[in-house]
């Protein structure tokens, strides 16, 4: 069996944004296999009874500041997006209907118009032209996410990383060790190289 690592994240998590651009610079030095795995962050709170940290005003301020210092210490072009948190659901289920040669496309092109355009990738509008520019037919995509085999998959996904004990994103899995945060990549990768 190849050795991967499974990446569980989220398009609203801005943390998971951070990882996956840190991944990109791995896998252009390394070669590494990463796992993508999509959650719905809500869905996996509630199940592990989680309030998230959008909810919690003095958590709120301290993860604005901490995603500002960790954006200017690697570098990476960044802000805040002013309508979070928003729902997920589709931009989620999305990542699963879509084929697998515009992944890569779909995953730069919703993060970035999130977390650095501040664009509200819940609004349909917007998706479509954002699904434009990664080849995606929106009217096969907006059928697609209404599919229950695509609904049952994130669904499941997410289900497992809470019987995993995974509860946040983004979250890394290698040789059945969780670590979790963008900030714990590195332990991943020591975990990977054993």
């Amino acid at each position: 069996m190849t050795k991967s690592i499974d990446f569980y994240f989220d398009f609203i998590s801005p943390y998971s944004y951070f990882a996956h651009k840190k991944i990109k610079i791995i896998k252009k030095n390394k070669d590494i296999i990463f796992n993508y795995k999509p959650i719905l962050l809500g869905g996996l709170h509630n199940l592990q009874g989680i309030t998230a940290p959008a909810f919690i005003k003095p958590k709120l301020k301290h993860m604005i500041s901490d995603c500002d210092l960790i954006a200017k210490k690697n570098n990476f072009n960044f802000t805040w997006n002013s309508r979070f948190p928003i729902n997920s659901l589709s931009i989620m289920r999305g990542y699963i209907f879509i084929e697998t040669n515009v992944k890569d496309s779909y995953l730069d092109i919703i993060f970035e118009a999130y977390w650095k355009d501040n664009q509200d990738i819940s609004d349909e509008e917007i998706l479509k032209k954002l699904l434009g520019k990664c080849k995606i037919d929106s009217n096969s995509f907006f059928e697609g996410i209404k599919n229950p085999k695509v609904k049952n998959e994130l669904k499941k996904i997410t289900e497992s990383a809470h019987d995993k004990e995974i509860f946040g994103a983004p979250s890394f899995l290698v040789n059945s060790k969780i670590f979790w945060g963008q900030d714990r990549l590195e332990f991943a990768l020591n975990e990977y190289f054993k």
